[in-house]
Order: structure tokens, then C-alpha cells, then sequence
């Protein structure tokens, strides 16, 4: 046996009455249920639930940039360059600013964070031939002008 897929991710995040709002309306991710008060649970369309917030209180430590933990979770926005910049937009439109964005070849994507400045990705894949062909371009980070 061994993994077939990734099924969710959890967050640990301060408050849910601030990030459920966020991930809900700025993401526009399905809420699909609660789990006693310090849960709530999402889904992209297909699967049950895709991601959830568990909430840890005011009080939590942010994010550390060098510490062993979560760097990123990534979302697929569409499947065209002018997906992604429709939804570079949605954030800028909703006062999320942009922390980055890149082309890696084997996608295109930009850098944001959700308010308790967890770092998060929307991006559109390319052509698969470019991985499956080359493995090596899944390590390829460069410039991205939208």
C-alpha cells in the first residue's frame, strides 16, 4: 500500500469568525460544515471537504518563517493565464495584497496570505508534457509578469 492522493490539509488559525470569511468569500470556497465551535470544514467542489480551520485562540503565536511546519497550501484557480489574473484581481479588489507571483513552468502563480498570515498559492497548471517530459521543471521558479 502507499498514498494515492492528498486528501485536506488543516489550519490552525487564531479565530474562525475572521478566517472562515476569508476563505469563504476572498477564496470563494465551499463551508460545507462546523465541528464544535473550533472547526469548520470546506470543499473546492469535489471531495467532502478539501480544507479546514481549526481554531487555537487570539492569543497563538504567527507564523515563523524558519520553523519545521506547513510553508504553503496551493489552490488551482482556473486553467488559463487570464484565470489567474482574474483572480489576482478578486484578491487585490477584496485588499489582499500580493506577496509574489512566478512562473514555474509547470505552472503560473501568485503569493498571498490569509489574515493570520499563513502563506497561500493560486495558480494555473501548463501544459502536463512539461513535467512528464522533464520532472526537473517541477524545480523551476522564475519571474512572472501578469
Amino acid at each position: 500500500m502507499s498514498a494515492i492522493k492528498l486528501g485536506h490539509a488543516v489550519l490552525k488559525v487564531r479565530s474562525l469568525a475572521v478566517s472562515v470569511p476569508f476563505y469563504r468569500d476572498v477564496l470563494g470556497l465551499r463551508e460545507v460544515a462546523r465541528h464544535g465551535g473550533r472547526m469548520a470544514f470546506f470543499s473546492c467542489g469535489e471531495n467532502h471537504h478539501d480544507l479546514a480551520l481549526l481554531e487555537v485562540g487570539a492569543d497563538a503565536a504567527p507564523p515563523m518563517q524558519r520553523q519545521v511546519g506547513l510553508y504553503h497550501v496551493a489552490f488551482k484557480v482556473g486553467d488559463s493565464l487570464d484565470d489567474l489574473r482574474a483572480f489576482r484581481d478578486r484578491l487585490l479588489a477584496q485588499g489582499v495584497a500580493l506577496t509574489g507571483q512566478a512562473d514555474h513552468r509547470v505552472s503560473q502563480a501568485v503569493y498571498f496570505q490569509d489574515p493570520d498570515g499563513l502563506m497561500l498559492e493560486a495558480y494555473v497548471d501548463a501544459d502536463p508534457a512539461i513535467w512528464q517530459n522533464d520532472p526537473g521543471a517541477v524545480a523551476f521558479i522564475g519571474t512572472l509578469d501578469l
